[in-house]
């Protein structure tokens, strides 16, 4: 059974990092009931939960994929690319260590989570503000001896690699094709976002079920005439905080 590890959010998300949207009111109490749907859908999904805490000094801690790179091999934390978001690190890195081995991102290398894409034993890279050239080196290092390759790939137009392609399938990708090139993706066949949801390509796999944001109506349509599974989830208020599905969970096989 796989775990989903999360963190509770807080108030503080109010004060969260922004960078391709302007700041919006959010409305806390809806968010956390939104965040605690995910949840439940996690659990749904086949899931054991291990949640972590968090408190009003970390507005984006419930954004906790970007703290770690989990690997059935290794857990890597993360560097990551805003300087207010690296005390997040600390807590996750002593959850992750009783389930992984732990290596780390060290300074100057940068590294979200969420702009690494893993397809099958290739591991892509966002080369992006949040994660830079000797992070990716660092990762490749780290990783190479399991048999992994690592690349770095251009996008534009979003905060991270993932809210431009996303796996729906071991081998189908959903993409936007405005912010990233879809030959960079490889071999794996894709389904296009509907071009009026732009910011639709962010799903969550797990085994055979796909997490997927219910105000993307349209390109929710498609996946599932592509016999794709959803398990639709409310995510209008995370996604003011430039937040999506794969954001909020570390996803790892207990082994």
């Amino acid at each position: 059974m796989p775990i989903a590890i999360s963190r509770l959010l807080t108030s503080a998300i109010s004060r969260c990092e922004l960078t391709h949207l302007a700041r919006a009111p959010i409305d806390v109490e809806r968010a956390q009931r939104e965040h605690a749907e995910y949840e439940r859908a996690l659990v749904q999904a086949g899931c054991t939960l291990v949640r972590i805490g968090s408190d009003d000094t970390m507005p984006d801690a419930v954004f906790i994929e970007d703290t770690a790179v989990v690997l059935d091999e290794i857990a890597v934390i993360t560097r990551p690319g805003a300087a207010s978001r690296r005390a997040e690190i600390d807590g996750v890195a002593v959850v992750l260590a009783s389930y992984r081995t732990l290596a780390a991102i060290e300074s100057p290398g940068t590294l979200d989570g969420g702009d690494v894409l893993r397809i099958g034993k290739r591991i892509l890279v966002g080369l992006s503000p949040r994660s830079n050239d000797d992070g990716v080196a660092q990762l490749r290092a780290i990783v190479a001896g399991f048999g992994y390759t690592v690349e770095g790939v251009p996008f534009t137009g979003c905060l991270h690699l993932k809210s431009a392609a996303t796996l729906v399938a071991p081998s189908l990708a959903l993409v936007n094709p405005a912010w990233v090139d879809a030959a960079a993706l490889g071999d794996v066949g894709t389904i296009a976002v509907d071009p009026l949801e732009p910011h639709a390509a962010n799903a969550l796999l797990i085994g055979d079920v796909v997490i997927y944001p219910a105000e993307c109506a349209a390109t929710a349509r498609r996946l599932e005439e592509a016999g794709i599974r959803l398990l639709l989830v409310p995510a209008g208020e995370l996604a003011k905080a430039e937040g999506g599905v794969t954001c909020c969970s570390l996803i790892l096989d207990a082994g």
